[in-house]
């Protein structure tokens, strides 16, 4: 996609320069030139803005992503600790949330090599409905042991919700419409530039560093909007990592 609007934008500033060829001189007077620039400064501030609201949502998307990871880190331990505090006879119980994790995280970050459709993605894995069934089975012998079992459960209610929202929102992406529109403007605005300008070697070289850079800002929109996946993707190593392996 970033590819495709630096070749628009770069077609744009080349379309400049065939129009400039090609127009009579009477078409390119300072009263032309002053309606373009008019009409381009326009465009330019409602695609600054538009590209300034994009930034700042994709980024506040993923970030709420990583607090979301985070929080269902702390979980996972946070659940294994209490299972520990619970007794020696939720160790298989411990072994099986360790490869639910496991799971997990492959589904998350690794949906295309995983085993899991889109349709299957939201229900939970077998070695998740292995887990709960062990958790639920635990008969508690004590107000302790009661207790803890009780915010076992309540943790991993909260695990199986952050699991669901990471699907949710692990496929965001802006409207194709959308973004066919900015990409009109932006090239209408390097057309502009090089209607009036006498190409040169210092021009065109400009125009394709600022056809790069609005080519990146998208670029960095449309990563910002796959946080498990991609160059800028959220890493998996803290929840990967999170539970020791048990010793018997």
């Amino acid at each position: 996609m970033s590819l495709t609007v630096f070749a628009c934008v770069s077609g744009g500033a080349i379309l400049g320069m065939f129009l400039r060829s090609r127009l009579p001189g009477h078409q390119l007077s300072a009263d032309a030139k002053d309606v373009v620039r008019l009409g381009t400064g326009l465009i330019g501030t409602i695609a600054a803005l538009v590209l300034g609201l994009l930034i700042a949502s994709a980024k506040n998307a993923f970030d709420t992503q990583s607090t979301q990871v985070q929080q269902l880190t702390s979980n996972v331990i946070l659940l294994d600790r209490l299972l520990a505090a619970y007794g020696p006879e939720t160790v298989d119980a411990r072994n099986v949330l360790r490869r639910s994790i496991a799971a997990l995280t492959e589904r998350v970050w690794h949906p295309d090599t995983s085993n899991s459709s889109k349709k299957t993605r939201f229900e939970e894995s077998h070695e998740s409905e292995e887990f709960v069934a062990k958790l639920l089975s635990l008969s508690p012998k004590s107000e302790v042991q009661r207790s803890l079992k009780d915010r076992a459960v309540e943790t991993t209610t909260e695990i199986a919700k952050a699991r669901l929202l990471s699907f949710v929102q692990a496929d965001g992406s802006i409207p194709i419409p959308f973004l066919v529109v900015l990409i009109f403007w932006i090239t209408i605005i390097f057309a502009s530039f090089s209607l009036f300008a006498e190409p040169n070697a210092v021009v065109v070289f400009s125009l394709l560093i600022f056809a790069a850079s609005a080519a990146g800002a998208i670029f960095l929109i449309l990563e910002l909007t796959h946080p498990f996946s991609g160059l800028m993707q959220i890493s998996d190593e803290p929840l990967r990592n999170a539970l020791a392996p048990l010793n018997r």
